[in-house]
């Protein structure tokens, strides 16, 4: 299914940290990676759109797939359900890199599989900062910043389930240091199939 040199990147961070705009910033100067679209039960935002931001459905359906295994990785955060459907994942990766815009469960889960091939970032800033972007970025009630912001000390007890830890101070230079991981990883991966 995977051809050795198509790569999969996960980043994830407590929310707010800014893993959502590097990952758009990711896809924007490298076309051949495609983000994973998750499912989720969550209603979407005033400037989200179906099928690109995410796949909206009913918690019914999202039940219906995790019963019928559809799903590399699923979690309930909030309230809300969010999923990696397994095909979209393997259909894509057959021609682009893959970035995961997921959280600490869903790496945890998608980790089992070892057939995917997973460069795992993990995003940080000081908790002080924190508050201040979720209250900035102005998408969450006073009461789901709070909440988020409180969940922050339990995110950070997962870092050591990735392979690079990075401090987002500067977007500019954190995406640089995403974008020499990434360009290692796909050096590597091509002189590999040479020596094949």
């Amino acid at each position: 299914m995977h051809d050795g040199e198509n790569i999969m990147v996960v980043l994830s961070s407590p929310s707010g940290v800014g893993k959502t705009t590097l990952t758009k910033k990711i896809q924007q100067k490298y076309p051949n990676f495609k983000i994973s679209v998750s499912h989720t039960t969550r209603p979407p935002r005033s400037n989200e759109v179906d099928g690109i931001d995410y796949h909206f459905v009913k918690h019914e359906k999202f039940e219906k797939l995790i019963s019928e295994g559809k799903f590399y990785e699923h979690a309930k955060i909030f309230e809300n359900y969010y999923g990696t459907l397994k095909k979209n994942v393997d259909d894509s990766i057959k021609k682009n890199d893959i970035i995961f815009d997921i959280d600490w469960q869903g790496t945890k889960q998608l980790s089992k599989f070892k057939n995917l091939k997973l460069i795992k970032i993990y995003l940080i800033v000081e908790k002080s900062e924190l508050k201040e972007r979720l209250i900035k970025r102005n998408q969450n009630t006073d009461e789901e910043v709070e909440k988020r912001f409180n969940s922050f000390d339990e995110n950070i007890k997962h870092w050591n389930d990735y392979d690079y830890i990075l401090i987002n101070e500067n977007l500019e230079i954190c995406f640089k240091q995403i974008e020499n991981i990434i360009l290692s990883h796909k050096k590597s991966s091509i002189s590999f199939q040479i020596v094949q």
